[in-house]
């Protein structure tokens, strides 16, 4: 059996949407066990987070897992996701990206009452990444007088 190529192709992808100039967002299902985000910017289970350079530091996008440390909203933070729970990785700008499904060679998450991880069972449509982007909800500003 071939390795699980999600770690693969999330190195990939975040090398090309830095290569053209992007940033790139890695959107998580928080309800994974051993996921560790911070928990007052989870939306209905999920996160997103800008991996891109000038966002985090000593980021490591592994086999198992991608880590790294971060500042979120002026608190110091070490994030640790296991591959399994990235659902998605997407330029900012431009909404390009991939989301991924259901794979041979990555195990059940420990869960098994986690409402993602039926959904990760399912094939993926394409345009995947702009319906996850679009449910994880994104910070907005008000002009406040």
């Amino acid at each position: 059996m071939m390795t699980p190529s999600r770690s693969y192709l999330l190195r990939a992808l975040h090398q090309w949407i830095l290569d053209n100039d992007s940033t790139p967002h890695m959107v998580v299902d928080a309800t994974i066990n051993d996921v560790m985000v911070p928990d007052r910017f989870i939306s209905d289970g999920q996160i997103v987070l800008n991996i891109s350079p000038s966002a985090v530091e000593g980021l490591s996008l592994g086999d198992e897992a991608v880590e790294f440390n971060a500042r979120f909203g002026g608190v110091p933070m070490h994030v640790y996701v296991p591959i399994l729970a990235v659902m998605a990785v997407y330029a900012k700008e431009s909404g390009e990206g991939m989301g991924f499904g259901f794979e041979p060679g990555i195990p059940d998450p420990d869960s098994p009452t986690s409402s993602s991880a039926a959904d990760l069972d399912k094939p993926k449509a394409p345009g995947t990444v702009s319906s996850i982007a679009s449910r994880a909800k994104r910070p907005t500003l008000k002009i406040v007088k």
